[in-house]
């Protein structure tokens, strides 16, 4: 996706207007053309803001078709007819592409049972999510009434349209879309940073397969030199981070048992902020090892 500068955004004809944004809410060109007169914006979060209010001041009925005109989540018959470039890339970033049976079948029974209740399919932001943490949302928002849930939609589109329009608008200013995973390893045998210990950064399933979506080595600050997760929200989950600690011992001439006590460590955590930071540090000797949350 190629990025376009507000500036050009704000000088642009009526049309390249609407097409340059027509796809930022799913299949509603609609929005662009109300935003188009109200140009020029100063930013890409008073955009996204005028964005909202176009939604939320819509007429009940807009407001359906416009949740209506969602696709249904991990949907085999869906994807096979084909989804937008923006929803193709979403949902694969869940994984959602790639689902065990049994989740394929979890997927398929709420998808089926939310319809069923509230006539709409149900809208998440699932780049803010796991697939664990989209089927445990799809049961709460169950129990919700059909108001709740389509105020819940809306919300949801909000969060949708301000990754889409971060991706594609490029402003002096910035929405608050991102989060960061980071982390560092201290050797306390040793008083000083680890550098050279492989870190994997593990995100866990209960139905289908954990996957492993980072690995990379200690600098000699003991951090990675990029974050596990960055520049993109960190999705709603439980992970595993696994680093190898006895190697980098022995080649320190540490005396170690055989095997070693300690070779790779798992730590594991939960995210539940997709736009903050965590910071899951380890603190290690050949024989112990803590952690905390930083920030």
């Amino acid at each position: 996706m190629s990025q376009i500068p507000l500036a050009d955004l704000n000088a642009a004809d009526k049309a390249g207007f609407v097409a340059a944004l027509a796809n930022v809410v799913e299949y509603s060109p609609w929005i662009a053309e109300k935003l188009a007169g109200q140009r020029p914006f100063t930013g890409i979060n008073q955009l996204h803001t005028a964005l909202m209010a176009a939604i939320q001041s819509a007429e009940p009925d807009v407001q359906l078709a416009l949740i209506r005109a969602h696709p249904d989540l991990a949907n085999k018959t869906q994807r096979a007819a084909g989804l937008t470039a923006e929803s193709t890339d979403e949902q694969n970033s869940a994984g959602l592409d790639r689902l065990s049976d049994a989740e394929y079948a979890a997927f398929e029974r709420v998808n089926n049972a939310y319809r069923e209740k509230f006539g709409f399919p149900y809208i998440v932001c699932v780049r803010r999510h796991t697939k664990d943490s989209v089927l445990r949302d799809f049961e709460t928002r169950l129990l919700n009434i059909a108001k709740t849930e389509t105020r819940r939609a809306i919300e949801e589109i909000g969060r949708i349209s301000a990754l889409r329009l971060d991706q594609l608008v490029v402003a002096d200013d910035k929405l608050k879309v991102h989060g960061r995973l980071s982390t560092h390893v201290l050797d306390n045998h040793a008083g000083k940073p680890a550098p050279g210990i492989p870190v994997e950064l593990i995100e866990l399933a209960s139905l289908g397969e954990s996957r492993v979506i980072a690995r990379t080595v200690t600098n000699a600050d003991g951090r990675t030199d990029q974050p596990l997760i960055g520049g993109r929200p960190l999705p709603i989950g439980r992970y595993e981070l696994r680093f190898r600690v006895a190697r980098y011992y022995a080649e320190r001439n540490v005396p170690l048992s055989e095997p070693a006590f300690l070779d790779e460590i798992p730590l594991r955590f939960a995210i539940s902020e997709p736009e903050n930071h965590y910071h899951v540090p380890l603190l290690v000797t050949p024989w112990s090892y803590a952690t905390y949350r930083g920030s």
